[in-house]
């Protein structure tokens, strides 16, 4: 899994499938359910007198609206926008206990919802129809031969308890029509703005390129079930990126990235705060790249809150995902440890993707129904350091028989359960300052050359299957090392931090009083989904790092135009 750069409520229990639970609806049915509605109704009356039957049906359909900007070196890149739908159909056999999905023995049944096919933009029901017609036959007849394989499979293949668990879970249909979205955006102002930005870092030697791209994204869900759920529903977001990178003498590649994300016109931000983000990235650049090698080291580390955000979500919010649990050739590592301390008392997560800021920042993670058509739940995953429930889709486990809305994929591929806002929060709350003071006194007790503050972090990545060791590596991107006898922070480079779950986790010591938010867009077994992970900044008492992978070229033998030194009485 990679990351690329909110009180306990308890969940009710669904009930029973055959019901439809009906919400206030806002808008007319879009020509888009309609077509579902009538070739699902055609589709289960014609495939329920085959054999086997069908015993769930869904029709997806996802649209998207999108405008890109980008921009390099003062010069604009592209600027472009496209309109386009995806159709997704799911077809199981077999029953919610055993079905054509069930893994035997650890291995795929071959039988998952298609990854879809290009739909129609048009609003023509006859061809969406059509379309529908062909993908429910194609997933029909590869659900029946997978549902054979397995049943053949489990007479031979040894399962683990944790994979007896029911394969699809019973939910309550839901119908709820939202009015559909779209933006307006005037790409030339734009296209003007990137070429401003991405000139700024011209004029720093150290910056070898820069990128800037601004994106904008209206996406419409449109779902239809043979359960009787019934949705549609949008969401708008625009995303403002910056990216430069540099080189050090010994060829080590630095980066540095800033980004804004907002849902609303107005709350663009404006040159001034651009500019002012983009000249702090030059900054650290200019110093990154003549600072010294990090040495690897153990030590007493303090985590600023977008650090230590983007660290729970490796290290616990992936463990915590509920499919993990069940596939037996994952880790499992919090499996059988429900009701147990896993994090100090003082520690509490939750997740809830129904959030949508804290305080002025958007939460990335916010989604009012999930990719299987459930609404989304605040979900408390530890409660003062006990292990209490994981984020579930509609694949149960033993004792958590129900989705609570956290079914998630990219745009054609098949949902599993994934993380939406993870919220930490703590009540060993210290400010900041008083939070280094601590970081000292711990380095003076351990008797350690320096601790670290790992100020920010690019995103990073966590290992939790079986086949390779239980690790967490995130990537900081600005680390300063810190002396108890009072000498200046040493800002150094090259830092990957590498941490084991089970120890890590009880090793924090104190947190701060201000929590901070880190958005971006995590990948997994169901690709890139956005999220957002939030946390006062930690102390560990000790945490591993270790020089990070580096290139070997050498910076170019010639400084950026415009850069070349000044010969002897020359004016600048």
């Amino acid at each position: 899994m990679v990351l690329a750069a909110a009180t306990t409520c308890a969940a009710g229990t669904p009930g029973d499938a055959r019901t439809a639970e009906k919400e206030p609806p806002s808008a007319p049915k879009s020509v888009v359910i309609q077509a579902m509605e009538q070739e699902l109704e055609r589709t289960t009356a014609g495939l329920g007198k085959a054999a086997p039957p069908p015993y769930f049906i869904s029709y997806r359909v996802t649209e998207q609206q999108r405008a890109e900007v980008q921009g390099s070196n003062g010069a604009l890149l592209s600027s472009e926008e496209t309109h386009t739908r995806w159709l997704q159909t799911t077809v199981r056999v077999g029953s919610y206990e055993l079905d054509d999905t069930h893994r035997v023995g650890g291995a795929d049944s071959g039988s998952q919802a298609s990854f879809g096919t290009s739909a129609p933009v048009d609003d023509d029901a006859a061809v969406l129809r059509r379309l529908l017609w062909q993908e429910s036959d194609r997933q029909y007849r590869g659900a029946t031969e997978a549902l054979l394989r397995i049943q053949t499979g489990k007479d031979v293949k040894v399962e683990s308890t944790e994979a007896q668990a029911p394969d699809f879970s019973r939910e309550t249909p839901h119908e709820y029509y939202g009015p559909h979205v779209s933006f307006q955006l005037d790409r030339r102002p734009w296209e003007e703005k990137v070429r401003l930005y991405t000139n700024y870092f011209r004029s720093s030697a150290a910056v070898l390129n820069s990128i800037v791209s601004l994106s904008a994204q209206a996406q419409n869900n449109y779902m239809v079930t043979s359960e009787g759920t019934r949705l549609q529903f949008g969401q708008v977001r625009y995303r403002l990126e910056l990216f430069i990178q540099g080189k050090a003498s010994d060829g080590m590649d630095i980066n540095r990235y800033a980004n804004f994300d907002w849902v609303e016109p107005s709350e663009q931000p404006d040159d001034k705060t651009v500019l002012e983000s983009a000249g702090q990235l030059v900054k650290e650049m200019e110093a990154l790249v003549k600072a010294p090698l990090v040495e690897p080291a153990a030590v007493p580390t303090l985590l600023t809150g977008r650090a230590a955000a983007v660290y729970f979500h490796e290290m616990f919010g992936h463990r915590a995902e509920g499919h993990r649990q069940k596939d037996v050739r994952e880790g499992q590592t919090f499996a059988k440890k429900v009701g147990e301390q896993i994090l100090p008392d003082f520690l509490s997560i939750y997740d809830d993707p129904t959030q949508k800021r804290l305080g002025k920042e958007d939460l990335l993670g916010f989604y009012p129904y999930d990719d299987e058509g459930v609404p989304s739940e605040h979900v408390v995953l530890v409660d003062h350091g006990v292990l209490k429930n994981f984020e579930m889709s509609r694949s149960p486990l033993i004792g958590f028989p129900h989705s609570n809305g956290h079914g998630r994929a990219q745009t054609g591929l098949m949902p599993v359960s994934r993380q939406g806002n993870l919220v930490v929060e703590s009540s060993k709350r210290v400010s900041n300052a008083e939070l280094r003071k601590m970081l000292i006194e711990e380095v003076k007790k351990q008797g350690k050359p320096f601790g670290l503050v790992i100020d920010d972090i690019a995103g990073g990545f966590t290992f939790t299957g079986r086949g390779q060791p239980q690790v967490l590596q995130v990537t900081p991107l600005v680390v300063y090392q810190v002396y108890a006898d009072g000498r200046p922070d040493l800002l150094v480079r090259g830092v990957d931090v590498i941490a084991t779950p089970l120890v890590s986790l009880t090793k924090i010591v104190a947190t701060g009083d201000t929590q901070e938010v880190f958005n971006g867009y995590c990948g997994a077994e169901s690709g890139s989904v956005p999220v957002a992970a939030v946390s006062p900044a930690i102390l560990i008492s000790e945490m591993e790092v270790q020089k990070k992978e580096t290139s070997t070229d050498r910076p170019p033998i010639l400084p950026p135009p415009a850069h070349d030194p000044l010969a002897p009485g020359e004016k600048p």
